[in-house]
């Protein structure tokens, strides 16, 4: 970031190029940079090599879920894109990478969940009294972890591979390395759903299963003269043969060696039997549809469990209290919750009551139409700010990109308000120019007339 007035010999000034009135440089302009600086400092101790600028870092974060790019991808396109490079605080063009990939990892790591929370209370607030409504509508979805759909065929097969690899690693000779019958049982578990080879299959299962248990078994023994190997593989060796021995209804299943945390969720889907992640609740304003607060929760609980999380990061989000909580028949079981000496009416639809005016079956049939318009909302969030599949690793990764995109979300929603308003009032401007103009048009027809009046005269 330039600190000098000093204008450079080569690159003039990035205001000179771009236009003012982008939505990108408006909000680079309002965004609250200072508060990250001060809130962000107590991340760093001061020693060894100086760290890149913190709004450099949050800003390109920002528009890598903005964007909807990878790490790779938004370093890349920050070097040729100068609306960026203003974004993120400099003032003249910069024709080199502002940091490393991996950086942006470190930084994530770095500020953890307390630092992505306080990002999206900014965004938060960025909205004003637009995002203080006193009804939210809450909802939750599968936050998908970046897995392919598990078998037990293929973790067994993805066991034996990272064995073998850890003894090449430890050079260790093992008795037996059963590639080419490895090779041959995974072409046995192809189209295993047909009635003619299921059989096949459940025995090329159950024997990929008895290989991986014969090649830990080998390591292990291998391992009992050298202590500190068994040590540093122990967590290791305990996953895969916790995976190995889990059966159908066992509780708590591991379905991926990289994604732990992740659990099987059955929405009722036609399209899609079952999600494999972690399940988020989102909570946005009953009108004006801003997202004041998310939750990643750890565990497949019910619905109704999950509004006391959510609502009490709603409410540390927000100035003034909630009093009603708009969901939806999942979530029947719960009536209110309580937060700090406040209580969230939760409303969820039933059958209309014989006591209740036409008025009240007015409003409750709106407000129950409204809670709809969560749907979209969660929608936009998967398919256009990185949501739908997650790339970062483990629970703090899915929650640091579930707070992400909620504050891509809110960047983008004021963006477009931004946009629309000047759109707007490059509408009333035309209007009143063409007013102008068809004025000066009668004006011009009338001293013609006037004119070949006089003529004739």
């Amino acid at each position: 970031m330039s600190k000098t007035s000093q204008k450079n010999l080569f690159y003039g000034s990035l205001m000179d190029m771009l236009d003012t009135n982008d939505p990108l440089i408006q909000l680079a302009d309002i965004f609250p940079w200072s508060k990250f600086e001060i809130e962000f400092a107590k991340y760093y101790t001061g020693e060894g090599r100086p760290p890149k600028p913190i709004r450099l870092m949050v800003g390109i974060l920002l528009l890598k879920q903005l964007k909807n790019l990878s790490d790779e991808s938004v370093v890349e396109n920050w070097k040729q894109n100068p609306y960026f490079q203003y974004f993120c605080g400099l003032n003249e063009y910069q024709a080199s990478v502002p940091c490393h990939p991996t950086e942006l990892v470190k930084f994530r790591n770095r500020i953890g969940k307390e630092g992505m929370e306080f990002i999206f209370k900014m965004s938060v607030e960025l909205h004003g009294e637009a995002a203080e409504e006193s009804q939210v509508i809450v909802d939750s979805t599968v936050q998908e972890s970046n897995m392919t759909f598990p078998t037990d065929g293929k973790l067994a097969i993805k066991i034996i591979i990272h064995l073998i690899r850890i003894a090449k690693k430890e050079d260790i000779k093992l008795r037996r390395s059963f590639k080419k019958e490895v090779k041959e049982l995974r072409i046995l578990l192809r189209f295993f759903r047909h009635p003619k080879k299921i059989k096949k299959a459940l025995g090329a299962m159950k024997r990929l299963r008895e290989i991986a248990k014969i090649t830990l078994r080998d390591i292990d023994r291998k391992f009992e003269d050298k202590m500190g190997l068994h040590i540093k593989y122990a967590e290791a060796f305990y996953l895969y043969m916790r995976i190995l021995m889990q059966e159908k209804n066992t509780p708590n299943k591991i379905y991926s060696l990289h994604e732990v945390d992740a659990y099987a969720i059955n929405k009722g889907k036609d399209h899609k039997g079952y999600e494999f992640g972690t399940k988020a609740s989102i909570v946005t304003t009953k009108d004006t549809g801003i997202i004041v607060g998310v939750a990643a929760h750890q565990t497949n609980i019910h619905d109704s469990k999950t509004l006391q999380e959510v609502l009490i990061n709603a409410t540390n989000n927000r100035t003034t209290p909630i009093a009603e909580a708009i969901c939806d028949r999942g979530y029947r079981g719960t009536k209110e919750v309580t937060i700090v000496n406040n209580t969230i009416e939760i409303s969820i639809p039933g059958t209309v009551l014989k006591k209740d005016t036409k008025k009240q079956k007015e409003v409750k049939r709106e407000k129950f139409r409204r809670r709809a318009a969560i749907e979209p909302i969660i929608g936009h969030m998967k398919s256009d700010y990185r949501m739908a599949r997650n790339y970062l690793k483990g629970f703090a990764g899915d929650e640091i990109n579930l707070l992400l995109a909620a504050s891509a979300f809110n960047l983008k929603k004021w963006m477009n308000i931004y946009f629309y308003a000047v759109f707007l009032r490059d509408i009333s401007l035309l209007i009143k120019a063409l007013d102008q103009i068809q004025k000066m048009i009668l004006l011009i027809q009338y001293l013609f007339v006037l004119k070949n009046i006089l003529n004739r005269n």
